[in-house]
């Protein structure tokens, strides 16, 4: 017995220290069956193993074997070429662990408060009424769990889900339906990262040091409002929600954003372009960050929702950014969560087509205010992007609003005039500035004959009230 112990012994200890050596390889929870990959990139896989360890990678799509090893801090990394939109494929590591029914194609991530959160979980009736018929195979869903850190996570508890009625019921709206329109319209799977928490201010997902740094930043992050149901302070969500996609190859970001923070609404566009550039640092590229111009809503205090409009406006001058203007969506300026989910997510997907993937002849750009030329006691408005000339929805055109130096804005009395508008109001003698829907519930009429809505304006620089209460 004494002789059969002994090799049985030692058989027992290399098959216990092989099967500790597979047990320390993982990987991360958005490396998992059922993901999208980014196509046609090289796109990064890691995890964690034993220092020293072999790691070897094999995919279906092609013959090559990547291969390294673990680092000194038990960790490894490899980089893969992945091909032309397909799938579904299988990626096998160490010849063990198999990730299966993995596609490629385009991945986006989904991000910002409430709006971009609400999904039929909340009663949406666009959302109840698309899930019957919610089965895709070439769709996929990857949801991040609210929660916050003081450091930069590695991983989150969560899988990639492919999309059925079960699932998408619970999805970000506008993300699934921008994920579908980009599915069908490019024939090519669609990865979809849900990351957002409702009520949430810019300042949250921004990474700490970066506010902290910039001192007017720091102290605009101070008049934010402690609330019960989400953090305000700088870099709190960034960490656990954004930190840990990071290595993740994506092709772009949506963003829907800005209500929680018409509380410092003048340092917005700072704040923007900041954490804009952090993201994009974080992941190494300058990648698509498309958004959604906050809707018309009664806020408490005046104006403060056009201020946010026009900051939101100002972040056009990031480089490679793009903005959705949404105010002819919105049927009750009492509710916050404007109903019309499929048409905001419509307008983010046609700007990705037309500015990303290079797909033509789609309308994709809104009318804005280029200039005006005063004319005795008139103004002649010029815009951009109304080459084939203007419409109203109405008879008559409303939310214009003229001044003198006095700079007491009245209501203008407003016509179409070709590719421009001109105002006039009789109690206005030699006019000087004009504004149009700058207030928080103005809902416009005028639009470009393509049927893109005319965004907020206003030609002046005058201090705007924003102190007195609504009644």
């Amino acid at each position: 017995m004494k002789r059969l112990f002994i090799p049985i012994f030692f058989f027992a200890i290399v098959i216990f220290w092989n099967m500790q050596g597979f047990a320390e390889v993982r990987l991360p929870a958005i490396l998992g069956s059922h993901m999208v990959l980014q196509q046609k990139s090289e796109v990064k896989l890691w995890g964690w193993c034993a220092p020293a360890e072999k790691v070897s990678i094999k995919t279906s799509w092609d013959t090559t074997r990547y291969e390294t090893k673990g680092s000194s801090g038990a960790k490894w990394t490899l980089q893969i070429k992945t091909p032309a939109a397909g799938g579904p494929y299988a990626i096998t590591i160490n010849d063990r662990i198999v990730l299966e029914d993995v596609m490629i194609g385009e991945v986006w991530v989904c991000s910002g408060q409430s709006n971009m959160e609400w999904s039929g979980d909340q009663k949406l009736q666009q959302s109840l009424d698309e899930a019957p018929n919610a089965t895709n195979q070439k769709i996929r869903f990857f949801y991040v769990p609210k929660s916050t850190a003081d450091c930069p996570q590695e991983d989150i508890k969560a899988s990639w889900k492919v999309c059925s009625p079960e699932e998408m019921i619970h999805f970000s709206a506008i993300g699934y339906f921008f994920g579908k329109k980009l599915q069908n319209d490019l024939n090519v799977p669609v990865g979809l990262i849900n990351s957002n928490w409702g009520g949430t201010p810019a300042e949250a997902w921004t990474p700490k040091e970066v506010v902290e740094q910039d001192p007017v930043l720091k102290d605009a992050s101070l008049k934010l409002n402690p609330a019960d149901w989400w953090p305000i302070t700088p870099g709190a969500i960034y960490p656990a929600m954004i930190a840990p996609l990071t290595k993740f190859r994506i092709a772009g970001v949506i963003w829907y954003q800005g209500e929680s923070n018409t509380q410092n609404y003048n340092t917005y566009a700072q704040l923007m372009g900041k954490m804009i550039g952090s993201w994009r640092a974080s992941w190494g590229y300058t990648f698509p960050f498309y958004y959604v111009q906050i809707a018309p809503f009664a806020y408490g205090n005046y104006n403060v929702g056009a201020l946010i409009r026009e900051q939101q406006t100002a972040c056009l001058s990031i480089p490679r950014t793009g903005m959705v203007v949404a105010h002819d969506l919105v049927g009750d300026v009492n509710n916050i969560h404007p109903v019309r989910k499929i048409e905001v997510a419509n307008r983010l997907a046609n700007i990705a087509l037309a500015d990303n993937y290079g797909v033509k002849g789609i309308e994709y750009k809104y009318p804005v205010y280029k200039g005006m030329i005063i004319e005795k006691n008139r103004v002649r408005i010029l815009f951009n992007h109304v080459e084939n000339g203007l419409i109203a929805t109405s008879k008559d055109l409303n939310e214009f609003y003229i001044a003198g130096s006095d700079q007491k804005f009245l209501f203008a009395s407003a016509k179409i005039e070709g590719n421009t508008v001109v105002l006039w109001n009789k109690a206005v003698k030699e006019p000087v500035a004009v504004r149009y829907g700058f207030s928080n519930t103005a809902i416009p009429n005028l639009f470009n004959k393509e049927g893109m809505p005319v965004n907020f304006f206003r030609s002046d620089h005058w201090e705007v009230q924003t102190n007195a209460v609504v009644k």
